[in-house]
Parts: C-alpha cells; structure tokens; sequence
C-alpha cells in the first residue's frame, strides 16, 4: 500500500509523541491530573499507545483499528487538558493561550485521523 506523506507524518508525529514520553518522562509526569492514579505507569502506558498505534496505522490490517484508537486516546487526552486550565500549577509554566488552542487542536486530530477511514 502507497502513503501519502500527509498519513505517513501523523503516523510519525504519534510515533515521536510516544517516544517523547521516556525520554522526558518529567515532562508528562508535571501535567497528570491528581485524581488519576499511578502517574508513572499511565505516562509509560500512554507512550507505548501512541507508538503502537503510531506502527499500527503502517499495517493495512490494522489500520482502521488504529484509527479508532488514535480517536479514542485523544478523547482520553482531552482530561489532562481541560485539568492544565484548572490552574497556574496544573499549567505547568504554558501560557493560558496555547492551553485553550489546544483544545480545538485535539478535535482537529480526531477529525485528521477519521478522514483516512474513507480511504
């Protein structure tokens, strides 16, 4: 199967991200909202999903599934932002502005994603 370079970016970008996740644990770990349990373990589970499902979208078999997973992990993902704006320590240094714009941001992922189960 032939890619556009468009598919294969989003399935590097989860990729990356998932990487990012044990080569800057802190980074993660700073963002987690209290009332989830075990930060360390659900940073590590988060990388491993997006760079699962980053692969995944490579395999023809798997790719509608890994769709659905992106969707559903960004959805998941949605806590932690909406948390960021409960506070300036929740913030974690980033400035209001960029928190609110990723919202939307999220929902464009979702959307980048769903647009390839037509394909």
């Amino acid at each position: 199967m032939i890619y556009s370079w468009h598919y294969l970016l989003m399935s590097f970008m989860y990729i990356l991200a998932g990487i990012m996740h044990f080569i800057k644990p802190k980074a993660y770990l700073r963002i987690m909202p209290g009332y989830l349990p075990n930060h360390k373990l659900l940073v590590t589970l988060s990388g491993i999903a997006e760079i699962a499902l980053g692969l995944s979208l490579l395999s023809p078999k798997l790719k509608d599934l890994a769709i659905y997973g992106i969707i559903l992990m960004l959805v998941i993902f949605l806590t932690v932002h909406f948390h960021m704006l409960s506070g300036k320590k929740a913030s974690a240094g980033i400035p209001g502005w960029i928190l609110l714009l990723r919202i939307p941001l999220q929902f464009g992922l979702m959307y980048w994603a769903y647009w390839y189960l037509e394909m």
